[in-house]
């Protein structure tokens, strides 16, 4: 499964979307949108920060943990 965070540099939600990723065991890549244009033009990126798995925008916000849970069946 291909997890994918795509935030600006400075979201301030990142790096704790990124650790409830980890809790729940969900190994994960961050890339930011600045050194992706081409990703953010693909998947027309507005907000920060977004969930993309397996090529498909997920999530257009931080989810909650158990949001999270739920979509993983974790």
């Amino acid at each position: 499964m291909d997890i994918v965070i795509l935030a600006t540099k400075g979201c301030s939600h990142c790096k704790n979307f990124s650790r409830e990723l980890d809790d729940i065991g969900m190994k994960h890549r961050v890339l930011y949108c600045d050194d992706e244009p081409e990703l953010v033009q693909k998947y027309g990126i507005r907000h920060s920060p977004n969930l993309i798995v397996n090529d498909e925008v997920v999530f257009r916000r931080q989810p909650t943990e158990s949001e999270l849970r739920a979509y993983f069946n974790c």
